[in-house]
């Protein structure tokens, strides 16, 4: 992948490292697969989009699952374990598969799966891979606008698009105030949650440049990596809905954890560049966002 360096054959330091160290999966060719299933699971997609029923719900009747949720889901556990039989992955639809390996795929087949079902743009294909329950290499694909987002630790976050003639390194934005901050968020499908998430977004509308839903919290976090979003901050967000994007956005410099020093998880996840993290994190904090009516 463009902009990661990946161990080659040739490097004569290979020989001198531990043999455990050196079959340790290489990040970047985690990246590689990432993204050539992420791209292919998204051509699956498209070719139905707007254009499918729904077959189950999950949280409530508003939260429902495609017939193609599960069919990308189906086709990515198996270009994975084509290329990497041994692994564990984790989806969102089918849970998980596989145990006792040093590398799980963490998949949200169809992230923005209510956008997707309407026609909208902005619903997206995740696949992250952790080792040794670290996130190491991460893709997500946005097929609507031709993008693929990816990043590998330590190698940065990059962007693929139409128009532009190889990767482009992504940085989040930087020296902004709250008062000056577009803020991207999402909202949970259960009543009570969304009573006290709108209180929330409520305080903190008045206090920002103005706030965004776009309805796939994957694309957000690469939003903010690009800097097309300051921050972004939810409550009720899986693994699967952070672990790709958490890691582009990480990439790109932003700070991306919850609150009061946790990690990002479904009690909340928040990121921004530096200096905003800490404004926003103490508002949210001050407004008791995670807990439910």
């Amino acid at each position: 992948m463009s902009g990661v360096s990946g161990m080659s054959g040739s490097d004569p330091a290979a020989r001198d490292r531990p043999a455990d160290r050196a079959a340790s999966p290489d990040p970047g060719e985690l990246a590689d697969l990432a993204c050539s299933v992420a791209r292919e699971a998204g051509d699956l997609l498209i070719s139905r989009h707007g254009q499918v029923r729904v077959v189950d719900t999950k949280s409530s009747p508003t939260d429902v699952v495609t017939e193609m949720d599960r069919a990308a889901e189906d086709l990515i556990r198996r270009r994975i374990l084509a290329a990497r039989p041994g692994d564990a992955i984790l989806g969102e639809e089918g849970g998980q598969i596989g145990a006792g390996t040093a590398v799980r795929w963490i998949v949200d087949p169809l992230d923005g799966t209510v956008n997707y079902l309407y026609g909208l743009s902005d619903w997206a294909v995740s696949i992250a891979a952790e080792v040794d329950g670290t996130v190491v290499a991460g893709a997500v694909c946005v097929p609507v606008h031709r993008s693929l987002f990816s990043a590998t630790a330590g190698g940065g976050g990059w962007l693929r698009s139409p128009g532009r003639d190889g990767p482009e390194r992504l940085s989040c934005n930087s020296g902004v105030s709250l008062a000056g901050a577009l803020v991207g968020t999402g909202f949970g499908y259960e009543a009570g949650r969304r009573v006290v998430q709108g209180q929330v977004v409520a305080a903190l509308l008045p206090r920002v440049r103005d706030i965004r839903r776009a309805g796939a919290a994957a694309v957000d976090l690469c939003s903010l990596a690009a800097g097309r979003l300051d921050a972004f901050y939810e409550r009720g967000l899986h693994a699967w809905d952070f672990a790709a994007g958490g890691l582009i956005a990480r990439e790109a410099g932003a700070q991306i954890a919850g609150l009061h020093g946790r990690a990002a998880s479904e009690s909340m996840t928040l990121a921004a560049g530096p200096g905003l993290f800490s404004e926003l994190h103490d508002l949210l904090a001050s407004l008791d966002p995670e807990r439910d009516q």
